[in-house]
C-alpha cells in the first residue's frame, strides 16, 4: 500500500509538474520539426485574401471593436461573462460584421464563448487579436528597449499565441485577463494587430537614444536601411510572433503594428507640426517580409475624422476630396494619402463617433464630431466614414465600439469627475464613454423616466415644492436628474420659467443680475426654459468650473488672482473646452481657445421606442408641463453614486470634493417681479456601486445593419 501511495504521488507530482511546464512556461517538444507550416490568410499589395474550399478569396474586414467594460466593473475587472458574450457575438454578426477585434488578453471567458459561438457554424465570426502595451511603461521614463517594454511585449506576444491555441494557465495580472485557457480559437483568428497608439514622445526617445539599433533582419521579417529604431524593435516582435507560431504550431497568420495619425509616415508644414506637435513618424514600409513568411502583414490606422485634422490646416486644398454636396472631405483624403503611400493593405482598424452629449473634438468639415451627435447621426457618420474608408481602397475596417463603457474619462472633462468612482455612474458629458453600438441604460428594465410628453411616470410623491399654480417634480437615475415643472392651465410652450438650483453650501447668490430675479437661498445654477431653441441652463460665476480650470487658455489670466465673489450675482453660460489653442493658415496663431455651450438645452423626444426620438434631447414640452433631464456633472456633479458635488475652486484651487445631502430647487414665471423665488429641498441619496442597467441596442446599430445588408 505504502509503494502505490509513492507511486501515485511521483505520478501526481509529474503531472503537476508537466501541466506547470507546458501550460504555464510554454515548455514544449516538436514532435514534427519538419511538418509543413500553413496559413489561410494571405495577401498582396492592396487586398487581404481568405482560403475557402481551397482557393483564395478576397476578404474584406468588418470589423467591431470590443472593449471589457460594463457598469459597475472597471475594465480590468473581467466582468463580462461567457452568457453576455455569446448574446454579443449573435447581435455582432447579425449587424453584418463578419470580424471582432479585441486589444488585450481577455479572460478565460471571453475565448470559451468565442470557441463555443463558432463550433459548426458555416459563417464563423473571426477574430483579430491585440498585444496590448502598458500605458505607464508607455507614459514613463522607459524607451521601447527598456527590458519592461520590449521583453514584456515579447513575452506578451508568445502568451497571446498560446492562448489562442488552448494551451496556457496565466494568473491574473494588472491590466490582463485569467483563467485556464483550453479552447483552441486559432480556426478563426485571421491576425495579430501588435501593440497601440504609440506616444510620439516615446518613439522620438528611442530612436535618438538608439541611433545604433535601427535595424533587424529575421527570418520572416526585416528592416529596409531607412528604418529607424523604433521601426526595428517593432520588427523583431512581429518576427518572433511569427516564429513562435510557427514553429511550435506551424501556423502563421496576419500581423500588423498598430499606429495613428500621431505618428504617421508624412511630412507636414511647419505650422501643422508646431500646432499638432507631431514629432514622430512610425512607417512599415520600413518592415519587409521573406519568403518564409506565408501570410502577410498590413498595415492598421486608427482614424477618426475628427483629430488629428491635419489636413484641414493645409493651404493648398485643390486636391482633396469632396462629399457629394462638394465639402470638402480632409478624412477620405488622409485616407486615401494613407493606401497610396503603402504598398501593403490598409485596415482602418479604429473608426467611430460618439452619442455622448458632451463634445471634445469638432470636424470642421463634415460635422463628424467626438461627441454631442444624435444616435442617428452616430449611424450616418460611421456609414460615411465606412464609405469613405472602402473608396480610399482600404482592405478593411473596424467600428469603435461595441458597447458603451462608463469607467471612460476623456481631456476636457477629467478634472471635473472623481475619477476613482467613473464606472459606477453613466456621464452623458464625458464623450469617450459613448462610442458603443449598444448602450446601457439605467435601470434593470427600463429608466425611471422618458422624457417624451408622456407624464403617467409621475406621482405626487415627487413633489419637490409648488409655488402658486407652478409645481417642480423631481426624481433620478445613474445618468440624469428629471424635471416636470407644471404651470397649471398654461401653454408651457409659450411661457418662460425659471428654475433657480442650489447645489453646493459654500457658494451661490440670492440674485441673478441677468434676468433680475431673486431666490430665497443663494443658488449655483439658474435652468431658464424659453421656447424650444432658447431654453439654457446658467451658471453663477464662482461655481462655474470652465473660468477655473481653463481660464489661462481662454483669457490668458491666472483664474486664482481676483476670483469672483462667493456670492456675484452674475450667472454665466456654461461651455466646455474643444481647443485651447487654434493655428491661423497665416502661420500665426489664434490667442483664444475654443469652446462651445454645453448648458444649450435641445428640445425633442427622448424616449427610444418612440418614432421621433432624439438621444440628445433634454426637454420636452407637453401641455401646462415641460420633462426635463439634465446630465449630473452639468451642476457639478463629481460622482453621484456618492452625491459628490465640487467644493469652491478658489479655496482649494482646483475641483476638490463636497459631499451634499439634498439639493434645492425653485420655480417662477418672473410675472411676481421683486419677490423671491421660494426653494424646497430634495434629498440626495446615493447608491454606491450598486448599479443598474439595461442593455440596449441604438439606432447606430440598426442603421449599420442596414447598410452593411445593402453592400454586401
Amino acid at each position: 500500500m505504502k509503494k502505490f501511495i509513492i507511486i501515485a504521488c511521483i505520478v501526481a507530482a509529474l503531472l503537476f509538474a508537466w501541466n506547470a511546464a507546458h501550460y504555464d512556461l510554454g515548455i514544449y517538444i516538436d514532435f514534427h520539426p519538419n511538418a509543413p507550416v500553413t496559413a489561410f490568410m494571405t495577401t498582396d499589395e492592396d487586398t487581404i485574401y481568405m482560403e475557402k474550399d481551397g482557393k483564395a478569396e478576397p476578404f474584406e474586414i468588418r470589423g467591431v471593436n470590443l472593449g471589457v467594460g460594463i457598469p459597475g466593473e472597471w475594465a480590468t475587472d473581467y466582468a463580462i461573462d461567457e452568457e453576455t458574450y455569446l448574446r454579443w457575438f449573435a447581435y455582432i454578426q447579425e449587424m453584418g460584421a463578419n470580424t471582432i477585434r479585441v486589444y488585450t488578453i481577455l479572460q478565460d471567458d471571453f475565448y470559451n464563448a468565442f470557441y463555443e459561438y463558432n463550433q459548426g457554424r458555416e459563417e464563423p465570426l473571426y477574430l483579430i487579436h491585440g498585444v496590448w502595451v502598458n500605458d505607464y511603461v508607455q507614459n514613463s521614463h522607459r524607451d521601447a528597449y527598456d527590458k519592461d517594454f520590449r521583453q514584456t511585449f515579447l513575452d506578451d506576444c508568445r502568451t497571446v499565441v498560446d492562448i489562442l491555441h488552448g494551451k496556457k494557465n496565466f494568473s491574473l495580472g494588472y491590466g490582463l485577463g485569467s483563467g485556464s485557457y483550453r479552447k483552441d480559437v486559432s480556426p478563426w483568428v485571421i491576425g495579430y494587430i501588435l501593440g497601440v497608439e504609440w506616444e510620439d514622445v516615446t518613439v522620438v526617445y528611442t530612436d535618438h537614444k538608439y541611433p545604433e539599433r535601427s535595424q533587424y533582419q529575421g527570418r520572416y521579417l526585416y528592416t529596409t536601411e531607412d528604418a529607424t529604431p523604433f521601426e526595428a524593435m517593432l520588427c523583431e516582435v512581429g518576427d518572433k510572433i511569427i516564429e513562435y507560431e510557427s514553429k511550435r504550431y506551424k501556423q502563421q497568420r496576419l500581423v500588423a503594428f498598430s499606429n495613428w495619425p500621431t505618428t504617421d509616415p508624412f511630412d507636414y508644414a511647419a505650422l501643422i507640426t508646431g500646432y499638432f506637435f507631431k514629432c514622430a513618424k512610425v512607417d512599415v514600409e520600413h518592415i519587409q517580409t521573406t519568403e518564409e513568411f506565408l501570410s502577410g502583414h498590413f498595415a492598421s490606422y486608427h482614424v477618426y475624422p475628427y483629430y488629428p485634422d491635419y489636413l484641414n490646416y493645409e493651404e493648398d486644398k485643390s486636391g482633396f476630396e469632396r462629399t457629394e454636396d462638394g465639402r470638402i472631405n480632409t478624412y477620405r483624403t488622409y485616407l486615401k494619402r494613407l493606401t497610396e503611400h503603402h504598398t501593403i493593405p490598409v485596415v482602418i482598424s479604429e473608426y467611430g463617433v460618439s452619442t455622448g452629449r458632451g463634445m471634445a473634438q469638432r470636424d470642421q468639415n463634415t460635422g463628424r464630431n467626438q461627441g454631442n451627435m444624435s444616435e442617428s447621426e452616430q449611424g450616418q457618420a460611421l456609414i460615411d466614414c465606412y464609405e469613405d474608408i472602402m473608396a480610399a481602397g482600404c482592405a478593411g475596417s473596424c467600428v469603435f465600439t461595441w458597447q458603451d463603457e462608463w469607467f471612460k474619462r476623456t481631456w476636457n472633462t477629467m478634472h471635473a469627475v472623481d475619477l476613482l468612482n467613473t464606472p459606477y455612474w453613466s456621464d452623458y458629458q464625458t464623450n469617450e464613454q459613448y462610442f458603443g453600438l449598444l448602450s446601457f441604460d439605467p435601470g434593470k428594465e427600463k429608466s425611471v423616466c422618458y422624457v417624451d410628453g408622456d407624464l403617467s411616470e409621475w406621482s405626487e410623491e415627487d413633489l419637490v415644492i409648488r409655488n402658486g399654480d407652478l409645481s417642480v417634480c423631481m426624481k433620478y437615475d445613474e445618468k440624469f436628474l428629471y424635471f416636470l415643472v407644471r404651470k397649471e392651465g398654461a401653454d408651457a410652450a409659450s411661457e418662460t420659467l425659471y428654475l433657480p438650483i442650489d447645489i453646493t453650501p459654500k457658494t451661490g447668490s440670492t440674485y441673478c443680475e441677468n434676468y433680475g430675479l431673486s431666490f430665497s437661498r443663494a443658488s449655483d445654477f439658474l435652468m431658464v426654459i424659453d421656447g424650444q431653441e432658447n431654453s439654457r441652463v446658467l451658471v453663477q460665476e464662482r461655481y462655474e468650473v470652465l473660468r477655473a480650470m481653463y481660464r489661462h487658455e481662454i483669457e490668458d489670466k491666472d483664474a486664482f488672482i481676483d476670483p469672483p465673489d462667493p456670492d456675484t450675482p452674475v450667472f454665466k453660460q456654461i461651455h466646455l473646452m474643444l481647443q485651447t489653442a487654434t493655428p491661423l493658415l497665416t502661420g500665426n496663431w489664434q490667442a483664444t481657445a475654443e469652446t462651445y455651450e454645453t448648458g444649450k438645452l435641445t428640445y425633442g423626444n427622448a424616449n427610444p421606442e418612440s418614432p421621433d426620438f432624439n438621444s440628445l434631447a433634454d426637454f420636452i414640452f407637453s401641455g401646462d408641463c415641460v420633462e426635463i433631464k439634465l446630465p449630473w456633472q452639468l451642476l457639478n456633479f463629481s460622482n453621484p453614486s456618492e452625491m459628490m458635488v465640487h467644493d469652491d475652486y478658489y479655496e482649494h484651487y482646483g475641483v476638490e470634493n463636497l459631499h451634499i445631502q439634498e439639493m434645492y430647487v425653485g420655480v417662477s414665471d418672473g410675472e411676481t417681479a421683486g419677490q423671491r423665488i421660494p426653494m424646497e429641498a430634495l434629498p440626495l441619496e446615493g447608491w454606491g456601486t450598486n448599479v443598474t442597467y439595461h442593455e440596449r441596442l441604438k439606432q447606430s446599430y440598426y442603421m449599420m445593419k442596414e447598410h452593411w445588408a445593402e453592400s454586401k
